[in-house]
């Protein structure tokens, strides 16, 4: 019993260990950019060693791709908690949208995902944490639209790859300082350009 609850104690205490290294590492990489942020401040900031923060993460770049997962898993949440199944199939596409850029303006998140992210983990690697988070929930979305109606079917991967671009094309212009509507009303006319009017049908939908 005794070990079990020390197992649980060390278990514990890993995690948190962990869980400090990425929130000091994402204020730190925000603040100042990945470049400019060494390992040493990293841990200082955790208050942990840099040897603790080696025994988590094998370097700052591992760091670093532990936050922007983190970040990508908090944005696809909130889109999900956004379009729930029960909504039609555009309806979902919308309000995931307009959950996605929503959650785009958590300071220093579109940094992170859209321009240090590719830069430093390169494009593939980026795609795949997409296509575990977000390019997800816009692909489940995008097969429920089509399954809604009969009149289009496009190649999916092309069609989410290239939806997803005009979302963070949305979020990078949004950050720059552009105004939101403009854009909403583009990335509406895209989904509504899929079948305007042949996806009402309910059933389940995501979305980016």
């Amino acid at each position: 019993m005794q070990q079990e609850s020390t197992r649980r104690t060390n278990r514990d205490r890993t995690e948190a260990t962990r869980t400090d290294l990425i929130a000091a590492a994402r204020k730190l990489f925000t603040e100042k950019s990945y470049a400019e942020t060494g390992t040493p401040e990293i841990a200082a900031a955790a208050g942990v060693t840099r040897g603790a923060l080696y025994h988590h993460f094998a370097d700052k770049q591992a760091l670093f791709a532990a936050v922007v997962e983190q970040e990508a898993a908090a944005v696809a949440g909130e889109i999900e908690c956004a379009s729930p199944p029960s909504l039609f199939a555009r309806d979902a596409l919308i309000a995931g949208s307009d959950a996605y850029l929503a959650a785009m303006r958590a300071p220093g998140r579109t940094r992170l995902l859209l321009l240090d992210g590719p830069a430093v983990l390169g494009r593939a690697a980026m795609d795949e944490i997409d296509n575990r988070h977000g390019n997800r929930s816009l692909r489940e979305g995008l097969v429920a639209a089509m399954r809604a109606q009969t009149t289009v079917r496009l190649p999916l991967e092309a069609l989410t790859a290239l939806l997803a671009a005009a979302f963070d094309r949305a979020a990078l212009a949004i950050e720059a300082g552009a105004e939101t509507a403009p854009y909403r009303e583009v990335l509406v006319a895209l989904i509504d350009g899929l079948s305007p009017t042949h996806l009402q049908a309910p059933g389940p939908a995501r979305t980016r």
